[in-house]
């Protein structure tokens, strides 16, 4: 099993890589995100998923071990392969996935290509819980949990200016985080909105 390469980029297209490893090339298939950020000779390592199938070997690659973790609980989802997986990780970074999903944002993962609204809500509903500090990035503070008074109400505030529901709630966790449980409603929303347009 290959888990890590580490070489130079050999070529690039829209949805795959080759990795020049000591004369060998490997065809990595990879987000849009990782992909647009590469050019043709320079050094790269990344972190590898192979899967493979009667037909075929196939290799994923992601730069960031929380991208792999992401990609990996993401096809654990039924209807979710490997090129799925990678349309949402081109369009949300791990933590904001881990942001939707604690949200029960299925909207933010629908606008993934291949992801329509029943798939985004079977993702967030089967990943709930799962993914938490797998994927956030060190330091972030954890999604609010449903059910927080101040929190729910905080995020309604934030909704009702037009905030989606992944981005009200990393506002307003990142303002509790800051006030404490014991903070006014006015005061959250207020450093929520700050911490926003930051």
């Amino acid at each position: 099993m290959i888990a890590r390469l580490k070489g130079l980029v050999d070529s690039v297209s829209a949805d795959a890589l080759v990795v020049d490893v000591n004369g060998v090339g490997y065809l990595v298939q990879a987000s849009t995100r990782t992909l647009s950020a590469l050019s043709v000779g320079q050094p790269i390592a990344l972190h590898i998923e192979t899967q493979v199938r009667e037909d075929a070997i196939t290799l994923f690659g992601c730069p960031t071990e929380s991208e792999l973790a992401a990609f990996r609980a993401l096809t654990t989802v039924q209807g979710v392969g490997g090129r799925v997986a990678l349309n949402i990780l081109s369009v949300l970074t791990p933590d904001q996935i881990a942001h939707a999903v604690a949200a029960g944002d299925a909207a933010s993962l629908a606008r993934a290509n291949g992801v329509g609204p029943k798939l985004a809500a079977r993702i967030a509903n089967e990943l709930k819980g799962k993914l938490g500090a797998v994927a956030l990035s060190a330091g972030a503070p954890l999604p609010v949990q449903a059910g927080n008074r101040l929190a729910d109400d905080a995020m309604a505030a934030l909704a009702a200016l037009g905030f989606r529901p992944m981005d009200a709630s990393r506002a307003v966790s990142e303002a509790l985080a800051e006030l404490g449980e014991g903070a006014a409603l006015n005061d959250v929303v207020r450093v929520a909105l700050k911490k926003s347009a930051r």
